[in-house]
């Protein structure tokens, strides 16, 4: 009797054991499913129920753009592939974002999705992840009462007095300095480099915020200065010297592809590039083709890059002031009273700046000086001629 009871003992330890490893198989394929990566037609599902949301959210007026995109993670030496959809929601006040967000967090929680959240003044990303992998980049922008939306390609009204278009250059790099210029409440036009990894994102936001948006296009610089060969390092893609009409095409195409909503070009650098006729008859006829204008940013005095816009029928105009040589926040004070009275002298002018904090300050500050002034701030397409 007593073998009896130890041998069944055992068989009963060992049937708990072997259910106790089941549980612990099924408890690991119920996590492994839901870490899994959603597929392209669940990302597309939920891409559905975010654009019903954002509708109910704001009526009619809704503006939205949709960009899949694919995520490339990289874990020891295997790459992995992962679908998710950008989205990019303009709403008209607020109260709408607000409402489309409580939508958003059900969106989340029904479909077991984590929510990582940011936002800064008049502009809110929502991501959704499932195991810490992005199926969703929700941008919600807040529209600005009263700012023009500049059709690409074409001149925003003008009206009398001077004029005055401030290009910020150099955007694409950093998140906090574009969320902090495209709340200020004035037109600007804002330059982004392509090939970033925020150059889309900044492109769309300041789109539907109401500014103009420009590809910064990289051309090659003259050896020795900032940027050339013997000083920064170049841009890995830019228009070189040399370049036949058919990569000059083929780069453009490619950066304008990261630059949506681009109504022109200026250059980055391009000491070099601008001062080559050959470079600059293979660029504009692209330009023409594509109804962009061009700004030359004058990096040299040695430039044929305006005159050879004028020539081939690109509208195109000159900066005539750089901001912030001198990134002190009195410096770029001072600038921008210089640009303001070659604008009062000639009828109109460009400044060129950069996302820097002295810049964002002085333009928080004097912008609304010069208005009262009646210097009147405008896109660049406003004076490319």
């Amino acid at each position: 009797m007593t073998r009896a009871r130890g041998h069944f003992s055992a068989r009963l330890f060992h049937f708990r054991v072997y259910f106790l490893l089941l549980v612990v198989f099924a408890l690991v394929c119920l996590i492994g499913c839901h870490k899994k990566s959603p597929s392209k037609a669940e990302i597309r599902s939920v891409t559905d129920e975010i654009v019903a949301a954002a509708q109910r959210a704001a009526g009619h007026k809704l503006e939205i753009e949709i960009h899949p995109e694919e995520q490339v993670l990289q874990t020891g030496a295997m790459e992995t592939k992962h679908e998710s959809d950008s989205l990019y929601i303009s709403l008209e006040n607020p109260a709408q974002a607000d409402t489309l967000e409580r939508s958003l967090a059900e969106i989340a929680r029904q479909h077991m999705l984590t929510v990582d959240e940011s936002s800064s003044a008049k502009m809110m990303r929502v991501d959704f992840l499932r195991a810490g992998i992005r199926t969703h980049s929700i941008h919600i922008i807040v529209s600005l009462a009263g700012r023009p939306r500049p059709a690409a390609g074409a001149p925003s009204q003008a009206e009398a007095g001077p004029r005055l278009a401030i290009i910020i250059d150099d955007m694409g790099h950093d998140r906090a300095p574009a969320d902090e210029l495209l709340a200020l409440p004035i037109p600007l036009t804002i330059s982004i480099l392509p090939h970033l990894p925020l150059s889309t994102e900044v492109a769309e936001e300041a789109f539907r915020r109401g500014d103009q948006v420009l590809l910064h296009l990289p051309m090659e610089p003259e050896a020795g200065s900032a940027g050339g060969p013997d000083g920064v390092t170049q841009e890995p893609i830019e228009l070189r010297v040399g370049m036949s009409p058919g990569e000059v095409n083929a780069t453009l195409a490619g950066m304008l592809e990261t630059v949506p909503h681009a109504a022109g070009v200026n250059n980055h650098e391009g000491s070099r590039a601008t001062a080559d006729a050959p470079l600059m008859q293979a660029l504009m006829p692209d330009l023409r083709a594509r109804n962009l204008f061009f700004i030359d940013s004058r990096t040299t005095a040695a430039t044929v890059a305006y005159r050879t816009a004028e020539q081939d029928g690109v509208p195109a105009a000159s900066r005539k002031v750089f901001l912030d040589d001198t990134p002190t926040k009195e410096a770029v004070l001072a600038q921008l009273e210089l640009a303001a009275k070659d604008a009062a002298r000639d009828g109109s002018a460009i400044a060129i700046g950069h996302p820097h904090p002295a810049t964002i300050a002085a333009l928080a500050q004097e912008a609304p000086a010069l208005e009262s002034r009646g210097i009147r701030l405008v896109f660049a397409s406003d004076l490319a001629r």
